[in-house]
């Protein structure tokens, strides 16, 4: 995991939470949307890596559970200050 792979996926989960809510508004609604949004992506992204991992044999837990709580915590902290 990476930090500006987080970083990024965090961003996105806070847009997506935007474009649900129809408002960039902070609320503690469209924080909860973003943290789900964010750890929803982070758990797809990590699962691309770990298809890539599991065809090299590298392990993938390591990647996954990281980066889908990097993502969603980002994203939180993102619709915070909006």
């Amino acid at each position: 995991m990476s930090i500006g792979k987080a970083v990024g996926i965090g961003l996105a989960g806070n847009e997506i939470s935007k474009k649900i809510a129809g408002t960039d508004e902070v609320s503690a609604g469209r924080t909860t949307v973003a943290v789900g949004s964010g750890a929803a992506i982070g758990a797809a992204a990590a699962g691309t890596i770990a298809v890539g991992a599991a065809l090299v044999g590298v392990a993938a837990a390591p990647i996954t559970v990281p980066l889908a709580i990097a993502g969603g915590v980002i994203a939180g902290i993102a619709s915070l200050f909006d």
